[in-house]
């Protein structure tokens, strides 16, 4: 009877022992991705944050530059704009003479100035010069608009802005900026901010891809599990060994929920375009605001905080939503396999049993849940205030934020213990009470 006894309860431990390493190798994973991904998502959110891209003075410079120099380069004039320029040459030229011949015609006090007046009215017949005028208008116009000299033209305007990188703040602004995108193109093997960007949407696809697959693959995992407890529900002698292993499941959870992200705040940018000087100038992606915690996270940032009130609510979350569930768990399964005297007893037998109504893990649900209502409502009103759609201008916000597979972990975790308190109240031999 007793080996009868003893078959099934081996095959039962070893089969869920398995399950349990699979459980285990697939929560491994899922934090291995989120850390993975909230890594990559920081790079992201860090080159294409708008402190290096619309508020970024490099940036400006080259595209102000660039419309310069093209502008420079390419620019033609029309019959129309040479008539005007041609007249407006001439008139400077002819200011230019009146100027001269008035010089000329002051009275010279030397002996000197005067045989140098006599001998340019000799030999200089201002009205000669100024019939020539038109043609030199002429002439300088063309020269102007000579492909070289707008070569020369080009260089010398894009000197001016060469100079701006011996300004001593912007220079060092500029260096710090050159070295974080060098050691990010060093990091992901890329020559360029399109290839990072590519590079990085990429990985982030195929991270979160992967990520919400071993969030489903644990869920199976546990589901298995309820569906052994509905299959070997008369199998009494077999249920204190299938509830602490179950357990085990249960603390899986719990550390995967904890530890991963749960909640992703992403407000950006999506789209900037306006014309200066005749062309377009685009902004893309232009990262407001990026955070993504795990309740971990939160706590420890909680706690590291200066303020007494904010150490406060991180010891409370530790406390209440962390610790709680832990002796929790710890004393189910020590109230099961224990004899009458510790299991009995009332530290025991209150985490078992009445620690529930302390414990925030379900607070800390709806609480995450209805922030993200509230947040994701709030930024999408703000950024779409931002909107605007216009022939010489068009701003186009979005907002990223999203729940993460952490939460859907947590979630998993509160109503797993407390199906797992409720079978608990069946299968105690001692009073639940």
């Amino acid at each position: 009877m007793k080996t009868q006894n003893l078959l099934p309860k081996l095959l039962l431990i070893l089969g869920l022992t398995v399950l349990l390493g699979l459980e285990g190798f697939f929560s491994w994973r899922l934090h291995e991705l989120s850390a993975k991904q909230e890594t990559i998502k920081l790079d992201h959110s860090t080159v294409n944050n708008i402190s290096y891209g619309l508020l970024s003075v490099d940036q400006w410079r080259d595209e102000v530059a660039g419309i310069v120099n093209r502008q420079v380069k390419h620019f033609q004039l029309t019959s129309k704009q040479k008539k005007e320029l041609q007249t407006e040459v001439e008139s400077v030229l002819y200011a230019l003479i009146n100027k001269a011949e008035a010089m000329v015609e002051k009275k010279p006090q030397s002996l000197v100035g005067k045989i140098r007046k006599a001998a340019i009215k000799t030999f200089v017949k201002t009205d000669k010069i100024k019939a020539q005028v038109p043609d030199l208008a002429r002439s300088i116009i063309t020269k102007a608009d000579n492909p070289n000299q707008k070569t020369k033209l080009s260089n010398l305007a894009m000197g001016k802005f060469t100079q701006l990188q011996h300004t001593e703040s912007i220079d060092s602004t500029l260096r710090a900026n050159h070295a974080l995108f060098d050691n990010m193109y060093h990091k992901y093997g890329v020559h360029s901010k399109e290839q990072l960007n590519q590079k990085l949407d990429g990985l982030l696809q195929a991270v979160r891809v992967e990520m919400y697959r071993y969030c489903f693959f644990m869920l199976a995992c546990i589901l298995a599990v309820l569906v052994l407890w509905w299959v070997l529900r008369k199998r009494t002698e077999l249920h204190g060994t299938l509830f602490i292993l179950s357990l085990l499941f249960a603390f899986v959870l719990l550390a995967v929920g904890l530890s991963a992200s749960m909640i992703e705040v992403d407000c950006r940018i999506k789209t900037l375009d306006f014309v200066l000087l005749g062309e377009h100038v685009s902004f893309k992606d232009q990262v407001l605001f990026y955070e993504s915690k795990s309740i971990l996270g939160v706590v420890e940032v909680l706690v590291k905080q200066p303020a007494i009130d904010s150490i406060a609510v991180g010891i409370l979350i530790l406390c209440f939503s962390i610790l709680f569930p832990v002796m929790k768990l710890s004393s189910t399964g020590i109230h099961l396999l224990s004899k009458r005297k510790l299991a009995e007893n009332r530290v025991i037998k209150y985490f078992a049993f009445q620690s529930g109504k302390w414990s925030m893990a379900d607070v800390i649900v709806i609480a995450i849940l209805m922030t993200y209502i509230g947040l994701n409502g709030l930024l999408d009103k703000q950024l779409a205030m931002l909107n605007i759609r216009g022939d010489d201008l068009t701003l186009i916000t979005t907002n990223n934020t999203a729940l993460q597979p952490g939460y859907i972990i947590f979630i998993s975790f509160v109503l797993y213990g407390l199906i797992l308190s409720t079978i608990l109240k069946y299968i105690t031999p001692y009073n639940a009470h």
